[in-house]
């Protein structure tokens, strides 16, 4: 036979009782409830009705979740322009003012006009020197020219050298004296060794009463067609800064050696 167990007593009941009969004759037994009592009425006063019913506040419903929108990108921050230093100019005068000039900070004229006629003064006494000193002959002393030596015999290889490139250059050793450069050519197919000899500068506009320029010596060796670059010191008594330039500058040159056979002839 089947039973079931009450709940709240932990007894079996039979399957006929629909509740605990033992729950139910406690229940019959247990004292009842007394009400509180009720204070008597005031008379006049009439008891405050009972509040009425309030219904509760209906549930909230769920937000419904919205589509994604996509959203816009933030614009660009504003760029101020740059701003310039203001520029204050003086206030104009008023109509009427008028504005005194600032005082002049030249020399006055009247020492101007003597600076004026002083400078000229000069330059014509200047200009009047310098033509009476270049005008004046003073005595010089000719430079040796070795190669203008009348009667001097005529070396057949003269013919085939040549000297040319006559440059002038302070000596390294002392700035009193002078160097020529120049370039030395053998125009011949001859082996020239110990080719020696002396030249003569003159300038361009030279006369036969003119003196020359300054000589030098050379001494070297040169092949068939050959030509060979070399300086010697310069001879003259004039300085570097007194010499004519390349361009105005010719040469008289007399070689010495070698001594060929029967090269007695003139040229």
């Amino acid at each position: 036979m089947f039973t079931w167990i009450c709940p709240q007593c932990g007894k079996e009941v039979p399957p006929a009782y629909t509740d605990c009969p033992n729950c139910a004759e406690k229940a019959a037994q247990a004292p009842q409830p007394v009400p509180p009592a009720q204070p008597p009425p005031v008379p006049g006063v009439q008891p405050a009705p009972p509040p009425a019913y309030a219904p509760p506040p209906p549930y909230p419903q769920p937000a419904q979740p919205q589509a994604y929108q996509p959203q816009a990108p933030p614009p660009p921050p504003y760029a101020y322009p740059p701003q310039q230093p203001p520029q204050y100019a003086p206030p104009p005068p008023p109509p009427g003012y008028w504005m005194p000039q600032p005082p002049s900070r030249g020399l006055p004229t009247w020492i101007l006009t003597v600076l004026v006629a002083a400078g000229t003064t000069a330059v014509i006494g200047g200009a009047i020197w310098l033509f009476s000193s270049h005008g004046e002959t003073k005595p010089s002393t000719a430079v040796e020219s070795p190669a203008a030596k009348p009667g001097t015999a005529t070396n057949p290889i003269q013919r085939n050298i040549e000297v040319s490139g006559i440059r002038f250059d302070e000596d390294p050793k002392s700035k009193a004296k002078t160097i020529v450069k120049f370039v030395l050519t053998n125009h011949s197919g001859m082996d020239l060794a110990g080719l020696a000899g002396n030249v003569t500068i003159w300038a361009s506009t030279h006369k036969s009463d003119e003196e020359a320029q300054g000589t030098f010596s050379f001494a070297t060796n040169l092949r068939p067609f050959e030509s060979k670059e070399t300086e010697a010191p310069l001879n003259s008594k004039f300085k570097i800064y007194e010499m004519p330039d390349w361009q105005n500058v010719t040469t008289d040159v007399q070689i010495t050696a070698p001594v060929l056979p029967g090269g007695s002839g003139g040229r």
